[in-house]
């Protein structure tokens, strides 16, 4: 099936019972056993099943599986956000005394995880340059357990060239983890271009409508675990968290989402509600449908606020003066998602306060922190999302003073443009 039927089809067909068209909300905390030894089998992954809503649950899952088709993964584990999918998948892989190498250019909140609560468990994230694959290289040593990336940067709204960084992953041995949140696989899928694991922020662009909180870990099936015993041995030794199960041996090409959701899961409690999966859902299935008129908007906006008096300069990789515009034509046929970011001229004001002062201006655009709703949204980064950071973390992320992101929503070209020219005026 093609990505726009997966989208509304995928994960679930009516049920037997009841024959319900809608996936049903299995509003349920636990599941009956058939037997003392069914529980038994359940619980040493002989036998696949539901034991408790907090490690498996059926609207859970049609999404999972609808997530894992639409991404070209063999599974996927739903969570209760997106930094429960980031933080799960580091943590199944990496532990006290290992580390990961990430890009800089990266959303406020994952920084502030990599850069200060992981190293205070033990879990040191080297950072590098997005656009240099090669950078990531130099920091590899033998306790690295992945390199990661998002395929967009949020705010900067910079391409990784996903690729040519998959091919420094796998030739170290290590797996590619990729953030595709921003374009969401209605425009990409890393799976296709090297990476190993995906995750998603799911309250964004797939979700769509700012109403749900949701978060994926999907794996592609495809790093060797089983070859890398030494590098990767909480996958490839007895886990006795677990019954002293294998993953490698147990679940195969699986071994690697089934302990995400056995260990950091099942442990940490991350769970994502059955009615926030059906909401989930729902965004999903017009996915392809709002995608098409955001990238329209993005587009036109970005193209306008280049060519206006006040404007010193636009971040978006849809214009053909940006420095990623051919990864976008390579990897995203044209179409650069809906986030896009730009600085003011200089002015009497600070660039902070200008920034400020064009946000007072908006009418239509939300101000809020938010991206990948149908509504239009604005927010100042260095005062909000990334105000954590110091003026050094913030040259490293890219994010200056004065830069405000815009996140396009479906409203009509013409209301948004008015508003933004009427709140430049503010300047």
């Amino acid at each position: 099936m093609k990505f726009e039927t997966l989208a509304v089809h995928a994960g679930y067909s009516p049920e037997p019972t009841t024959k319900s068209v809608a996936t049903p909300i299995y509003q349920t905390v636990a599941y009956a056993f058939d037997s003392a030894q069914h529980g038994a089998d359940l619980f040493d992954l002989k036998v696949p099943g539901n034991i408790y809503t907090r490690i498996t649950n059926p609207s859970c899952d049609a999404l999972e599986q609808r997530v894992a088709a639409l991404e070209g993964g063999i599974a996927a584990l739903s969570v209760a956000s997106g930094m429960t999918a980031i933080t799960y998948a580091i943590q199944t892989i990496a532990e006290a005394g290992d580390n990961i190498i990430s890009a800089s250019t990266l959303y406020g909140g994952t920084y502030n995880l990599f850069a200060h609560t992981f190293p205070q468990q033990g879990i040191e994230v080297r950072f590098a340059d997005a656009r240099d694959p090669a950078s990531f290289a130099q920091h590899i040593d033998e306790r690295t357990k992945a390199i990661f990336c998002e395929s967009i940067g949020n705010p900067l709204g910079n391409v990784t060239d996903i690729a040519a960084l998959a091919e420094i992953a796998h030739s170290h041995g290590l797996p590619l983890i990729v953030d595709n949140t921003v374009p969401s696989p209605y425009l990409l899928r890393p799976i296709e271009h090297g990476a190993d694991i995906v995750v998603h922020a799911l309250t964004k662009y797939m979700g769509g409508h700012g109403t749900t909180l949701a978060g994926a870990i999907i794996d592609s099936g495809n790093f060797p675990w089983a070859e890398h015993k030494e590098r990767f041995k909480r996958l490839n030794e007895p886990d006795v968290s677990y019954h002293g199960v294998v993953y490698t041996e147990a679940l195969g090409k699986a071994a690697y989402i089934g302990r995400a959701r056995v260990v950091p899961l099942r442990n940490t409690g991350g769970a994502l509600s059955p009615f926030n999966a059906f909401q989930i859902m729902q965004g999903i299935e017009t996915l392809p449908l709002r995608m098409d008129r955001i990238c329209e908007n993005a587009q036109a906006l970005a193209q306008f606020l280049q060519d206006h008096p006040k404007v010193e300069s636009v971040q978006y990789a849809g214009l053909p003066n940006h420095p990623d515009h051919e990864l976008v034509q390579r990897q995203m046929n044209g179409k650069a998602s809906g986030i896009l970011s730009f600085n003011l001229k200089e002015t009497s004001d600070d660039a902070r306060a200008a920034g400020a002062r064009f946000l007072d201006g908006l009418k239509l655009f939300t101000r809020l922190v938010n991206i990948g709703d149908n509504k239009s949204l604005a927010t100042h980064p260095a005062s909000t999302t990334h105000r954590q950071l110091n003026p050094e973390e913030l040259a490293l992320a890219g994010v200056s003073e004065g830069m405000v992101r815009l996140s396009i929503g479906i409203e009509n070209i013409e209301d948004l443009k008015a508003d933004l020219a009427q709140a430049l005026e503010n300047v």
